[in-house]
């Protein structure tokens, strides 16, 4: 067996296409970008302050809220590195991130690289000198991904996003990779920042054309930032009003250019509540129909958030609010109303990351943290059905609980439980594995049920992975004529050679469409599952179980996992099924 560095069937760097690499960054890191609170930089991973263990403390580095620069830094060069083997592909990729998911951190990353790099759309002339064709304009990407708008719509950039787009372009690091791909001005001490100040000015102009849009986000509590939006672009309103919703006194630049919002300004402020009675505190809000954000900093000290005032706020609250503040509604006695349990649980079945597991720390009933643990299972069920809403596909899960697993098989009852509750019953196959297989079922498509079922599991014996795929077919597990076949075996590939592996599926007449190995590694790793997957020639992904800790990684990874190829005729295809749906993605146009 051999360690991870030394795996001599892991694909060197230089010989990893642009859509290995792209796999490998979604699989691989939550990309994660800015943080609200204190952290700690431990050799460049971050953590939170205030759950640091005694050993994160001694060897962290204290870091303020707000961009954490190391990780920003590398997925940016991981980005940059598959736009230099593929342009098309990182163009199609961002049209993705930006409408097919909610990673709003990888978006503002993605979109950062569209507005700078260099298809701009630039003549290219012929011998003669004369315009023979225009470059492709891949920035217009970028400025489509900043004007893109639906409304109440989480796939679209908020203004925190828009300015943080400029935010990162601007850190010195972003800067020199750009300076060093060609992007910007060599010699210039200013950053590159590409189209962002002309298209971020287009975005603050169509919110000013529109005022109750403007009024909205205010209300939303953009106010600070739209500020900082346009002083960064250099925006120029072109009425008062723009500063009149803003509450934003002017005054004379030293240059005497400015002519607008000089004077005769009717400012919009936010007065507190001081000296309001909590009824009249309930009016304001539903009369004003102001928002959570609007209120909470408004409140006198002698009044506080009520039950009162909170049901009155509920409507401006999304259902990730209503989420995120479940142990608040349970302190106020707010989920024992029928009709705010009524939307709280609507909001639950919504769930769309598993931070609701998070959440469940820090509620009391037991009742709630269950309910809580659905959201987690919705959210997983979700990912399952987008990834597999084009065809019929089957999903074993082959779990390694031999003697090598000891010290790791925790690790895995743990991922497993985040995730396979997910999986409709009838199209899940379960298998633990040591030399001899056992056949799995969870008593409910359920957290509890899942943790309930691998409670049991102890790591001994010797590997075959073979074992897993004899104890299903025993069973009477088939594979429907017309259905796709994802194999995810969750260890650390330290057993039979992967030929042998190979056969077996073929012995038992299991055609297998992609596999994917969920990395947990107590100590040496093997290779037996790679190897497999190269002599099936199928598609191969591979994600560590540390990855499944990230509550908004796992409907990521697992809409990754389980998008397998279409067949091409009878030719045999290693893409990723679901590299192929991020090239279908069509290319975002400026409206």
């Amino acid at each position: 067996m051999t360690t991870p560095t030394q795996n001599t069937n892991l694909l060197p760097e230089a010989q990893r296409g642009p859509a290995e690499r792209l796999l490998d960054l979604v699989l691989g890191g939550s990309a994660h970008l800015w943080h609200n609170r204190p952290g700690l930089d431990v050799n460049g991973t971050w953590y939170a302050a205030a759950h640091a263990t005694p050993a994160q403390k001694a060897s962290g580095r204290p870091v303020k809220p707000g961009l954490f620069v190391p990780a920003a830094v590398k997925l940016y060069r991981q980005l940059l590195d598959i736009y230099k083997l593929n342009a098309e592909l990182m163009a199609h990729f961002a049209s993705y991130a930006l409408t097919q998911t909610d990673w709003r951190d990888l978006k503002v990353a993605t979109c950062a690289l569209m507005l700078v790099q260099e298809h701009a759309g630039q003549p290219v002339r012929d011998d003669n000198g004369q315009v023979a064709f225009h470059d492709d304009d891949w920035r217009a990407i970028g400025e489509a991904m900043v004007l893109h708008y639906e409304r109440k719509s989480t796939r679209m950039l908020a203004p925190k996003a828009v300015l943080r787009v400029a935010e990162l372009l601007e850190q010195p690091e972003i800067a020199r990779l750009n300076r060093e791909a060609g992007f910007g001005d060599p010699a210039s001490r200013k950053a590159p920042l590409g189209r962002w100040k002309r298209v971020a000015s287009k975005w603050l102009a169509a919110r000013e054309a529109n005022l109750p849009m403007l009024q909205g986000l205010v209300k939303a509590g953009y106010k600070e930032t739209l500020k900082k939006l346009a002083r960064k672009a250099g925006y120029k309103p072109g009425t008062q009003a723009f500063f009149e919703v803003l509450g934003w006194k002017q005054k004379q630049s030293d240059a005497g250019h400015r002519t607008v919002g000089l004077t005769g300004l009717t400012l919009v402020k936010r007065e507190r509540f001081d000296g309001l009675s909590e009824a009249e505190i309930c009016e304001w809000v539903e009369l004003e129909r102001l928002s959570y954000k609007e209120v909470v900093g408004r409140l006198p000290k002698d009044v506080g958030l009520t039950p009162a005032i909170m049901a009155a706020l509920l409507p401006s609250l999304s259902d990730r609010d209503l989420r995120l503040m479940t142990p608040t509604l349970e302190e106020l006695g707010l989920l024992a109303e029928p009709a705010v349990r009524t939307r709280w649980e609507k909001a639950v079945a919504s769930a769309t990351d598993q931070r609701a597991l998070n959440i469940a720390k820090n509620v009391r009933s037991v009742v709630l943290r269950q309910k809580l643990e659905e959201a987690s299972d919705n959210a997983a069920r979700t990912a399952v059905a987008e990834a597999t809403a084009e065809t019929d596909v089957r999903v074993m899960f082959l779990i390694d609980k031999s003697g090598s697993m000891e010290g790791a098989i925790e690790n895995s009852k743990e991922a497993l439980a985040r995730i396979l509750a997910g999986f409709p019953m009838e199209k899940l196959h379960i298998a633990a594995f040591d030399t001899m297989g056992t056949v799995l079922r969870p008593k409910a498509a359920n957290r509890t049920a899942v943790q309930h079922m691998l409670a049991g599991l102890k790591a001994s014996g010797g590997t075959t992975h073979a074992a897993a795929l004899q104890a299903l077919h025993r069973d009477g597990v088939r594979v429907p004529e017309g259905a796709k076949l994802v194999v995810i075996v969750v260890g650390d590939e330290a057993g039979e050679a992967g030929d042998q592996f190979a056969r077996a599926f073929r012995d038992f007449g299991y055609t297998v469409s992609a596999m994917a190995l969920l990395v947990s590694v107590a100590g040496a790793r093997g290779n037996t599952v790679r190897t497999c997957a190269g002599q099936l020639k199928v598609p191969f992904s591979e994600v560590n179980v540390d990855q499944f800790a990230d509550p908004y990684q796992v409907p990521r990874v697992l809409k990754a996992l389980l998008d397998a190829p279409a067949a091409q005729g009878g030719a045999t295809t290693v893409q990723s099924g679901w590299v192929e749906r991020v090239m279908r993605t069509p290319l975002l146009k400026v409206a």
